[in-house]
């Protein structure tokens, strides 16, 4: 969890115990470079302790940016995918606060917005944990969860 990690081909990138965690993987098919960043929450700007890039949408898709140029990647070329964003606990009368999948989502996709990336595939929500795993080879997003068998972006 609030892990960040980048791969050229044929290394694959993977990320298991996604709740209400994201798993943001962006891609570049070109130079065949891949970045996965396992972000817990939405924002940096409340917490006291935002010393782990990778832990907020709103830092961690800028640091993952920077990470994959060094591996030869180009912003221009980047295209998104994300997995995760899961209501995994239910709570009668709960505020906007309790909704973190759905924040954090909301986060992420504005944040890709923001960096122009384009968001190719999204599978958020529900109620169920997924693993990911991104093949750096074809940019093909698997994810897996169980009782739900395996999907692929």
């Amino acid at each position: 969890m609030a892990d960040l990690k980048v791969s050229k081909a044929p290394q694959n990138l993977m990320t298991s115990g996604l709740g209400s965690c994201i798993g943001i993987c962006l891609y570049d098919g070109t130079a065949r470079v891949g970045g996965l960043a396992h972000i817990m929450l939405p924002t940096s700007t409340q917490a006291r302790n935002s010393d782990n890039k990778a832990k907020f949408a709103d830092t961690a898709i800028p640091y993952l940016i920077d990470e994959m140029r060094r591996l030869g990647a180009a912003k221009s070329r980047l295209v998104a995918k994300i997995a995760g964003g899961a209501q995994m606990f239910a709570f009668p009368g709960a505020s906007d606060v309790m909704r973190i999948g759905e924040r954090n989502a909301e986060a992420v996709i504005e944040k890709l917005r923001k960096e122009q990336i384009p968001l190719l595939a999204r599978e958020t929500g529900g109620n169920y944990g997924r693993t990911i795993e991104l093949d750096t080879s074809t940019g093909k997003l698997f994810i897996r969860t169980i009782d739900r068998g395996e999907k692929v972006l």
